[in-house]
């Protein structure tokens, strides 16, 4: 868990100077720290590919189909303060992108 802290300090810094991060994460206690989640599957491979579900690491609880939110719910549970109400955005139509890319 110290190497996750090491980790949010340095992404605080960058982002206090105005960069933007792009994280490509499975840590859970990575993604609550997040203020979008993209969140892919619902399977790996074959069965993936799809947007799950999109928002904030609240709102990806939210969404049916989504692993990851069934796996981050504990973890934002222990939060104090519930943030304010969104609309969860869901996304249900396959992306326009190959399944599989031939390189």
């Amino acid at each position: 868990l110290e190497d996750i802290r090491k980790l949010a300090k340095v992404f605080d810094r960058l982002l206090e100077q105005g960069h933007t991060l792009v994280l490509i994460e499975h840590n859970l206690d990575v993604i609550k720290l997040a203020d979008w989640v993209i969140d892919l599957g619902p399977e790996g491979g074959i069965g993936g590919g799809l947007v799950v579900a999109m928002g904030r690491p609240e709102e990806i609880v939210l969404a049916e189909d989504s692993h990851t939110g069934r796996w981050l719910a504990p973890l934002l549970e222990r939060k104090v303060a519930p943030p304010a109400p969104r609309v969860l955005s869901m996304v249900s139509e396959p992306s326009p992108f190959p399944a599989q890319l031939a390189l």
